[in-house]
């Protein structure tokens, strides 16, 4: 049952993949009928030589906002994989202990996980984020404070709090696994030694959930480069938030050229594998302690 289960994955994976491939080495544009099987690495050469590539590399490493643009940058994923481990932690932690309906409320913590981006992007946009009618506009204004634009004010928090949110769930079920195999006998004993509750959760729970915050820090930097739907939804690229999913984006269905688009959507998919090997070195020397 396993080799069938294996084999569909891979085709399912490797097919997008494998045209993605074949179309970046195509000239291919629908909308006027332009299909040429081979061109060669043009269209490699066009995307790194457009005039949307590297302009924007030079004006960002030789402006004087260079190093705030790197700290706004890393403060953009260190921000969700705070929230994200911080609140995963704490969430598996009450989830641990037995309530009444624990099952319910361990899907209602899971469930927007399952919210597709878009959706969920749509959601924070207009029914909290939106400066007329969304909730925080009410708050505001109940406590005597005008109204706050986060879209337009505050992008990168906005994006930081709806992508937390969708991937909290995640590290919440990674990190309740690892606390429930957690032997209790240790936490009994230091409990009968009069360890205190902090002492118990920094000497005994915290490093046990080491390797697995590893896990999560390691696949959420992942799957964070290739955020795409909640740009889209809430600033369209505007506001300092174009990333380079978004310029593959404007390349495809913008300009309708999908061998264009297909060379970017491979450096993108190179860039994140060189990313991913050298996290996955980092996870691998920690867990192998």
């Amino acid at each position: 049952m396993i080799a069938p289960a294996v084999f569909v994955l891979l085709v399912w994976m490797l097919i997008p993949l494998l045209m993605t491939l074949y179309f970046s080495f195509a000239d291919y544009r629908p909308l006027r009928g332009t299909f040429d099987a081979w061109i060669g690495f043009d269209n490699y050469v066009r995307f790194v030589t457009s005039s949307a590539f590297w302009p924007s590399v030079v004006r960002f490493l030789t402006s004087s906002s260079f190093m705030s643009a790197l700290i706004t940058t890393l403060w953009m994923v260190a921000g969700i994989l705070s929230i994200t481990i911080i609140g995963g932690v704490l969430l598996a932690l009450l989830l641990d202990q037995p309530m009444y309906g624990q099952g319910f409320v361990r899907i209602l913590v899971i469930a927007p996980f399952f919210v597709m981006p878009t959706v969920s992007a749509l959601v924070w946009k207009n029914m909290f984020f939106n400066v007329d009618n969304g909730l925080f506009s009410y708050l505001f204004k109940g406590l005597g404070f005008q109204p706050y634009d986060f879209l337009s004010q505050s992008p990168l928090l906005s994006i930081i709090v709806i992508v937390a949110w969708q991937w909290l769930p995640f590290a919440t079920l990674i990190l309740l696994t690892a606390v429930q195999s957690l032997d209790s006998e240790q936490l009994e004993a230091a409990e009968m030694d009069g360890a205190p509750a902090l002492s118990r959760f920094r000497f005994i729970i915290l490093p046990h959930l080491s390797r697995a915050i590893t896990v999560v820090i390691l696949i959420q930097t992942i799957f964070l480069l290739s955020i795409f739907a909640e740009i889209f939804v809430t600033t369209n690229g505007a506001f300092g938030t174009r990333t380079l999913t978004y310029l593959v984006y404007q390349r495809v269905l913008e300009s309708q050229n999908v061998g264009l688009g297909s060379a970017g959507g491979i450096i993108a998919v190179i860039l994140a594998n060189v990313i991913a090997i050298f996290l996955m070195r980092i996870v691998g020397k920690n867990l192998d302690n």
